[in-house]
């Protein structure tokens, strides 16, 4: 008994474990094994990596309500606001009458947005188009102006997009040279980084083709898999995760757990509402250039799914209207 490792005690703790009736074996044919195989393969194909299961979904969940408590971003009343020039043909009349200028609006994109952010925290961002999310993430990066109050951050955070780096027509090969020595990394560590690269975004096939033939799904995963070749202590993701197939979205998905565990902080601005439940500790709802909720993910994606269904219902409803009265003055 010594031998095996078994104690005396154990086994009679615990006889149920040697007597209980063992389950009937079901034998498989050689046919029936390799059919089962064939599928297998085939979900793999089709499906990418295996849906977690329950207790992996609960770790996660566990794992992303263990915030550090150290501060790594506190934005205090910001305000944005940037002009636009209205594209309008000149006439000669307008030099004498004073408007030769082009006239432009001020457009306030952030209206007095505060929040503070922690290490290991993943913020999302929803809201419609035009509702100052990505304006938010340009100026925390330091990219726009303030206006008027403060953005402190811990350390220099890095916005997801290396696109004014990589050139369209050098191969992917190059641009993941030119991408990684650009977030810092020698040369020696960035052609090390080539194959791990190319695996993530799934280009074996074209890596050695010019970047301007891939498609836009294509571009945006080596976007993302050159900025998170790093851990950056602040990472700004600006709709990166919208794009591409569901394999990709589930690496996407790990990589952020993976920054998460590295105890950093990623902002997330994305229309895929189910990603954000999924990924995110907190989410802010933005509408005009404020914050209208924040909080859960799960109950501020609710409240604004719930608006945006009673927008649609009364946009369905005028635009009826409208149609019966062009109607009805059409058979007058």
């Amino acid at each position: 008994m010594a031998e095996t490792g078994i104690a005396r005690s154990d086994v009679a703790r615990a006889p149920h474990r040697l007597t209980a009736p063992q389950p009937a074996v079901t034998e498989w044919s050689a046919q029936d094994v390799r059919r089962r195989h064939e599928l297998v393969d085939a979900q793999a194909v089709r499906l990418g990596p295996p849906t977690p299961t329950r207790a992996q979904r609960r770790a996660w969940r566990q794992r992303r309500t263990a915030v550090d408590s150290r501060v790594t971003v506190v934005v205090d009343d910001v305000h944005v606001t940037y002009r636009v020039f209205e594209d309008k043909r000149p006439h000669v009349r307008d030099a004498f009458t004073g408007h030769a200028y082009r006239r432009y609006r001020e457009i306030h994109a952030v209206r007095g947005v505060s929040f503070e952010a922690r290490a290991g925290e993943a913020i999302g961002i929803i809201g419609r188009n035009g509702s100052g999310k990505s304006t938010l993430l340009k100026a925390m990066a330091g990219l726009l102006p303030v206006d008027r109050g403060r953005i402190l951050a811990h350390s220099e955070p890095s916005l997801l997009g290396v696109g004014a780096v990589l050139k369209p027509e050098l191969s992917g090969r190059r641009n993941i040279i030119l991408g990684t020595l650009a977030l810092g990394l020698a040369k020696r560590e960035a052609s090390e980084q080539v194959d791990d690269i190319t695996e993530f975004a799934g280009l074996e096939d074209f890596i050695d083709l010019p970047m301007r033939t891939y498609s836009s799904g294509m571009k945006a995963r080596l976007h993302f898999a050159i900025a998170t070749a790093v851990t950056p202590e602040i990472l700004m993701i600006d709709e990166a995760l919208a794009v591409g197939d569901e394999v990709f979205k589930r690496r996407s998905d790990e990589r952020i757990r993976e920054l998460q565990d590295a105890a950093g902080t990623i902002f997330v601005v994305s229309h895929g509402l189910d990603g954000v439940v999924d990924t995110c500790t907190r989410a802010l709802w933005m509408e005009a250039g404020t914050v209208v909720a924040e909080g859960d993910p799960a109950g501020v994606v609710a409240r604004y799914r719930a608006q945006m269904a009673d927008e649609v219902r009364r946009d369905t409803t005028q635009r009826r209207g409208a149609r019966m009265r062009r109607a009805t003055r059409g058979q007058r």
